[in-house]
């Protein structure tokens, strides 16, 4: 079977879906790899390098006729599908939720779709998980971004001139990147705080040296599939009055909070911002979803009231070697469970295949 790496064509991506190790382990595997030109450039893996690891290095329309797999990290784009063959496969991220035109611009290919974002939550797809992956990192430098962009330092600090006071650090959402950034900031000496829908995540916080702020729940569950539920307009106010006193001391407030296929919630109003100590930073990590905070604006830096607000998908994209090399292992153990060198198993009664699978033969299988 011929796997087609192909290169991010997204503003901003530095990624790579598959680095040179994953290359030599495909073909050790049997399976063949074509590779576009400059494809990990950006992740610092030269053509080189995937030369060296056995692949081949090819333009991207050759790779659009000779692969039997298309590989990216990305949704494809318009001009990307209108080269799609019928009886192709690609893996990617889709949120297909999200994007029911592209999903319907694909099945009118013929082609057949697995989304990366919707490996399940379950124990034996954790090496799979790529939101896990790229959240954690996101998580990392989420912290450091605002350690920079902020104008006082992290730790407690004794000088012969005076005691400095650590900063404080609040953090909504405590998921995978959430809980890195927890304990990032712990180690860089901070004063942290989180506050989550999911109960369960107190002790998780705790154990990470944060304090954690808690609101009593809706009745019922608050999570599921290992991802936080929407939350009532009854918790959202009742979380809003019990996190406002550490949000107004914060000097750096990190949003992680999403819905898998919604718009994020809305969890920092303007009017909050505005009772905010003047210097604060706010990092939303979930701009490209609607945000978390009122005044974020999408991959844009902006001055509110006092508060600089970093609306960002923060990236996994600017530590790219390190995100390209966790996604690739997560691909590896992704590709090698659906399928072998000779083909796809197309066990529709596995849970992974039935929840990856969105469109299959031209079928859109999950709306």
């Amino acid at each position: 079977m011929k796997l087609g790496i192909l290169k991010e064509t997204s503003d901003g991506e530095k990624r790579v879906a598959i680095t040179p190790t994953i290359v030599k382990k495909l073909i050790d595997d049997g399976y063949e790899c074509i590779v576009e030109n400059g494809a990990g450039f950006e992740s610092q893996f030269k053509d080189e390098f995937y030369e060296t690891a056995g692949a081949s290095i090819k333009n991207k329309a050759t790779i659009f006729k000779e692969a039997d797999v298309l590989l990216k990290i990305n949704a494809f784009d318009p001009d990307e599908i209108k080269n799609l063959k019928k009886g192709q496969i690609i893996i990617c991220q889709m949120y297909h939720r999200s994007n029911p035109e592209c999903m319907q611009s694909l099945a009118e290919k013929g082609i057949s779709a697995f989304s990366l974002d919707a490996i399940p939550r379950i124990t034996r797809a954790q090496d799979m998980d790529v939101l896990s992956s790229q959240n954690n990192l996101a998580g990392y430098k989420a912290v450091i971004v605002g350690a920079y962009e902020t104008t006082k330092i992290f730790p407690l600090m004794m000088t012969a001139a005076g005691t400095i006071t650590p900063s404080r650090v609040l953090i909504y959402g405590v998921g995978v990147a959430g809980l890195q950034a927890i304990a990032t900031a712990k180690r860089l000496g901070a004063i942290v705080e989180a506050t989550d829908i999911r109960p369960e995540t107190k002790e998780q916080t705790e154990s990470l040296g944060g304090k954690f702020i808690y609101v009593e729940p809706d009745e019922g569950e608050t999570s599921e599939g290992g991802y936080a539920k929407e939350a009532s307009e009854d918790y959202k106010r009742r979380q809003k009055e019990a996190v406002d006193a550490s949000l107004f001391k914060a000097d750096l407030v990190i949003t992680t909070a999403m819905v898998p296929g919604r718009k994020a919630p809305l969890l920092i109003t303007e009017e909050q911002v505005e009772k905010m100590k003047n210097g604060a930073v706010i990092i939303d990590l979930a701009a490209m979803q609607g945000g978390n905070c009122e005044l974020s604006e999408p991959n844009k830096t902006i001055i509110k009231h006092g508060v600089k607000i970093i609306g960002t998908t923060m990236s996994p994209l600017s530590v790219s070697t390190n995100a390209s090399d966790l996604f690739g292992k997560n691909v590896y153990n992704f590709l090698t469970h659906l399928s072998d060198k000779d083909g796809f198993k197309w066990d529709l009664e596995e849970e992974i295949t039935d929840e990856t699978l969105i469109i299959q033969d031209g079928t859109i299988r999950k709306q």
